[in-house]
């Protein structure tokens, strides 16, 4: 009985822990950085119609603002695919320059499946959860580019590298009226560009993430034949049986990746992943398919990420030997999305260690910001990052997000003021260094 009646006080301490922590009060900056943040969140550039015009009369004013020298690039025939160029002049134009990016555009979102709409910015005053699409991915860069820009020039900061700010289209859906034309331009090669700075990921914990490589893109198609025949027969031969095989091979090469990866030894960028996303087989009816009949085609489509390490000729003999063998009735078509080696025939990776200068200087500018770094990693999925690595340029994928669930592209993304505004701090801290850098 005596127990029991310490039952309604810990109950009490049980309820208060797990109530959502109060907001941080803002000062008037913070506030005012948070306003832009979430104005410029409530423009929807989502896809399919996203509204670039809409961004850059927001975006291009703001950068003027603070003295930034602005420019619109177009490398689409229907000139609707707006690049915004910003730059901050350096004092010695002769070093090469720094380059911030960040994309425009987003992923669509099912309002149905949000707890506020997606393109409010509500900030929730109890936890300051700012959620909206987009607020990971990645348009807290801009604001935060823009406003560490401004927070540096308060402070009488001068860069000696020109500092340049790319806001491109087009991300979400390859890149390739955007980052990819861009980098191929004169226009990209007049900024003498020596690192550049994309796109991360949150982090769950209080260890910042950073990204060294993107994982390739490649789409296989396997498309079987056999002889068609009844339901009820069984024959050898037969294409759903052959595609059956190849689907069989693959799961066993998929499993074995993937227990690299659940028993730690691998990252999840850090092997191959192949995963089927679609079958196409049966021969239609008006109520369905035929069930009594064996069709004489079938066709499977999988979703291919390589790292940039893997032995590029060792897949391509895996699927043409193992996956998809002629002698099977398998023929296959093959689909690399973006670039595979950069202009020097190299795997395309920044080194994350002491051989790449770039690294050392970032990896102390996220130290004097009071931030701790991960292990360096290779993205499971891609960023405009690959197209700079193509052209030999050193790129890191950073967003300074901790303790914070990773949401791309998933309902209800938020972003907390008080990360968001630790990530200005920490953006101070990479622009200091990162154009200061003498060597």
């Amino acid at each position: 009985m005596r127990r029991l009646s310490h039952f309604p006080l810990l109950l009490a301490a049980v309820l208060l822990a797990a109530a959502p922590h109060p907001a941080h009060p803002l000062t008037e900056l913070e506030a005012s950085q948070i306003r832009r943040f979430q104005d410029y969140l409530r423009i929807c550039t989502a896809h399919p119609a996203p509204d670039y015009a809409g961004a850059a009369a927001f975006l291009l004013p703001y950068a003027a603002s603070l003295g930034l020298r602005t420019a619109t690039l177009h490398f689409s025939p229907c000139k609707s695919k707006p690049l915004l160029l910003l730059t901050w002049p350096g004092t010695d134009p002769s070093l090469p320059s720094i380059l911030l990016n960040s994309h425009l555009d987003s992923v669509p979102a099912e309002p149905e499946h949000w707890i506020h709409p997606p393109y409010a910015a509500h900030r929730d005053p109890a936890t300051g959860r700012v959620y909206a699409r987009g607020a990971q991915d990645d348009k807290c860069l801009p604001v935060q580019y823009l406003e560490a820009i401004r927070g540096l020039q308060a402070a009488g900061f001068a860069p000696a590298r020109t500092v340049h700010v790319s806001l491109v289209p087009d991300e979400e859906i390859g890149g390739e009226d955007g980052h990819e034309k861009f980098v191929q331009s004169e226009e990209f090669r007049a900024l003498n560009v020596g690192f550049m700075l994309d796109e991360g990921q949150a982090s769950p914990t209080d260890v910042y993430r950073v990204f060294y490589a993107d994982r390739l893109v490649w789409k296989l198609i396997v498309k079987a034949t056999g002889p068609p025949g009844h339901g009820s027969k069984m024959f050898d031969g037969a294409a759903v049986g052959n595609l059956m095989d190849c689907i069989e091979t693959v799961a066993g090469y998929r499993d074995a990746q993937f227990d690299k990866v659940k028993s730690g030894k691998c990252g999840p960028g850090e092997v191959v992943s192949v995963n089927p996303v679609y079958m196409n087989a049966g021969t239609p009816s008006p109520t369905g398919f035929v069930m009594n009949m064996q069709p004489s085609e079938a066709e499977v489509g999988f979703d291919l990420r390589l790292p940039p390490t893997e032995d590029i000729e060792q897949i391509e003999r895996r699927i043409k030997e193992e996956w998809a063998p002629a002698h099977k009735n398998l023929t296959y078509q093959l689909m690399k999305k973006g670039p595979v080696r950069d202009v020097t025939g190299r795997p395309l990776l920044t080194p994350a260690n002491a051989s790449n200068p770039w690294w050392s200087v970032f990896e102390q500018a996220i130290i004097s910001s009071g931030g701790k770094l991960a292990k360096p990693e290779i993205l499971s999925s891609t960023t405009d990052a690959r197209f700079a690595r193509q052209m030999g340029v050193p790129a890191l994928g950073f967003s300074p997000m901790i303790n914070t669930p990773i949401l791309l592209h998933d309902h209800n993304e938020f972003l907390e003021d008080k990360v968001f505004l630790r990530g200005i701090e920490v953006y101070q801290h990479l622009i200091r260094a990162l154009s200061s850098f003498k060597g």
